[in-house]
């Protein structure tokens, strides 16, 4: 569906800054960070175009996050088009599918946040697509201002299963950027989860 439509069927959406999540995060005292296409353009510099932002925590620490905003926000639990309140904190009781909860102050106002609920735990990251890709935490997140990163690579490997058109801008834009390390790590995570995909060619 178009932008006029999705907004009529479900709301508009307020936008929001890395600076807005650093503040909503303020003594949060799980794991935080933020995702997509706005954590490519900290690590570039590189202003892109942004339609919503995309904080990440823990599946796990989700009763942490309600707790941390009962009172300011109203979580939604997003899957395949349907929402449903989060009314507990066992991730059990949301939607099947859930990835992702969507945050605003109550019925009559704006979406805020589009809140991405991570596998894995404090000390590791996990690939949700595929948890056997894993990353120590300490380095799959980056850290800059008090706002915490996913780092290039790993939102890269998130953005290859789509090939939209803004994730083919997002890789054109972040490749130059990219040291042989972080090629290295994300060539050979795509040939395990896409082994024909055509970023290969170009990460080589």
């Amino acid at each position: 569906m178009d932008d006029a439509e999705f907004e009529r069927l479900y709301g508009r959406w307020e936008p929001r800054t890395p600076d807005d999540v650093r503040d909503l995060f303020d003594d949060y005292p799980g794991v935080w960070w933020v995702a997509g296409g706005w954590s490519l353009q900290a690590f570039t510099g590189i202003e892109r175009h942004h339609e919503d932002i995309d904080p990440g925590i823990l599946r796990d620490e989700l009763p942490l996050l309600r707790a941390h905003v009962k009172g300011r926000l109203d979580l939604w639990g997003a899957s395949s088009g349907a929402l449903k309140p989060v009314a507990s904190d066992d991730p059990a009781d949301l939607l099947e599918g859930c990835g992702q909860l969507w945050a605003r102050r109550s019925a009559a106002e704006p979406w805020e946040y589009d809140i991405l609920l991570g596998p894995g735990t404090r000390q590791e990251w996990q690939y949700k697509r595929d948890t056997s890709i894993r990353m120590p935490m300490r380095r799959a997140l980056w850290e800059r201002d008090g706002i915490r990163y996913l780092q290039p690579e790993i939102q890269l490997l998130y953005k290859a299963k789509g090939l939209r058109e803004k994730d083919r801008a997002d890789f054109d834009a972040t490749l130059p950027f990219l040291d042989a390390r972080r090629r290295e790590w994300l060539a050979g995570v795509l040939e395990q989860t896409l082994p024909r995909h055509p970023w290969l060619d170009r990460l080589s």
